[in-house]
């Protein structure tokens, strides 16, 4: 499915990085794995290239000045062009808002925001430069697209990786690019930062199956959300861009884009009391969070 091509997997030492860049291997890729832990990267390195695949390990922190072009660069360099980048790092330091301090705010934006934006950056820079077009996939979260209490420097990251790639879909659609972001609900070594998803951490750490009521509710494994990954950097997804896809367990689902589910209109303009009047009426009221039934 994708022999000959070439992929970047950022944040690959652990969780849905490893899982992803394991899985591209299989269908064929030759994989630049990434990760800040350079002993973790190049264990999964070992591991693709024992099944026979083709691999080598950057130890970089994504976020930081030069990380992502490091890992393009090795794409290029060991493999000769690069098809496809997965930007997958990512840190949690959950808080409340009056407990945040900058420091942590700090770090999970700019491993999550910036690191995503240097490294559709760094692969748009090549893509273009080469031609033949190529797919960009970046990773949202339902935090970002409902909102997680505790999770605000997070769901801000989130939010605004979805809002870059919509962006980034107009901007690349002409070389052929396409932009996507899967939005995963797998239990990893983050998610065990979750009190309602902790004990199916360790349980899957036990080696313990999960439960189905689960799997049908969108909580997996890494390896269930890692075929997404392999599908959008195939062939097969050509045309498709500019979409945010859910995975987990046994559930893929399409998260819609914002819309205005009602609208209202005063001639010659609103004032507070009219206002009022209308939204002590009926509305369409959002649901805010991510639900925690997991039980």
């Amino acid at each position: 499915m994708l022999v000959g091509k070439v992929a970047v997997v950022t944040g690959a030492g652990l969780g849905i990085g490893r899982a992803s860049a394991m899985a591209l291997a299989q269908a064929g890729a030759s994989v630049v794995v990434n990760d800040i832990d350079g002993a973790a990267a190049q264990s999964v390195v070992d591991a693709i290239t024992a099944k026979g695949g083709k691999a080598v390990a950057v130890a970089a922190a994504i976020g930081t000045d030069g990380s992502a072009e490091a890992c393009v660069q090795a794409a290029v360099d060991s493999f000769g062009r690069l098809d496809i980048l997965f930007a997958c790092a990512g840190v949690l330091r959950d808080s409340v808002l009056w407990k945040t301090e900058d420091a942590a705010f700090d770090l999970v934006i700019g491993t999550h925001l910036r690191g995503s934006f240097q490294c559709g950056r760094a692969a748009a820079r090549q893509f273009k430069a080469q031609g033949g077009g190529g797919s960009l996939i970046l990773t949202a979260s339902p935090a970002g697209q409902q909102g997680n209490f505790g999770q605000g420097a997070y769901a801000a990251a989130k939010a605004g990786i979805v809002g870059m790639m919509r962006s980034w879909a107009l901007e690349l659609a002409r070389d052929g690019v396409g932009v996507n972001a899967i939005v995963p609900t797998a239990l990893t070594r983050m998610t065990a930062t979750i009190p309602a998803l902790a004990p199916h951490v360790a349980a899957l750490e036990r080696g313990e199956p999960l439960p189905q009521s689960l799997r049908e509710k969108g909580i997996g494994t890494p390896e269930d959300v890692a075929p997404l990954v392999v599908f959008l950097a195939s062939d097969a997804a050509k045309g498709i861009t500019g979409q945010a896809l859910g995975i987990g367990g046994d559930r893929l689902s399409l998260w819609t884009h914002p819309s205005e589910p009602e609208i209202r209109h005063a001639p010659g303009g609103w004032t507070a009391e009219g206002i009022a009047k209308t939204l002590s009426q009926a509305m369409p009221w959002q649901v805010v969070g991510v639900p925690m039934d997991f039980g």
